[in-house]
């Protein structure tokens, strides 16, 4: 069996499994609203091949895998209104991490500033 015969038969087990639809089920249709889940899906594949050329009976060889990681993101929301876009990521670290930055300037601009300080 060839490298991309295996790639191939992995990729087409993972992709079947791991889809929106199969992780957070159908959209949901309730009071005039249909709400649909967004997910992040992630694939990841490898795969390997071995031959020996001393003997023809002996020493092939393959391999592979793959895998697959859904993370929800958030719901689309229809509505007769319109439709909103309702996210699940954590804003909290967003905040911590421009904190962070911030941080991090003001640190490099204080070295900078007290560098030109000491060239005068």
């Amino acid at each position: 069996m060839a490298l991309q015969d295996i790639l191939k038969g992995v990729s087409e087990r993972v992709e079947s499994s791991a889809n929106v639809k199969r992780v957070y089920g159908e959209p949901i249709i309730a009071d005039g609203k249909t709400i649909i889940p967004v997910a992040k899906v992630r694939y990841g594949f490898g795969g390997g091949f071995g031959e020996s050329k001393e003997n023809e009976d002996e020493g092939q060889g393959g391999g592979g895998g793959g895998g697959a990681e859904v993370t929800a993101i958030g719901v689309l929301e229809i509505s007769p209104e319109g439709t909103r876009y309702i996210s699940f990521e954590d804003r909290g670290r967003l905040i911590k991490g421009g904190f962070a930055l911030g941080l991090i300037a003001m640190f490099f601009l204080g070295r900078m500033l007290l560098r030109k300080r000491q060239n005068r």
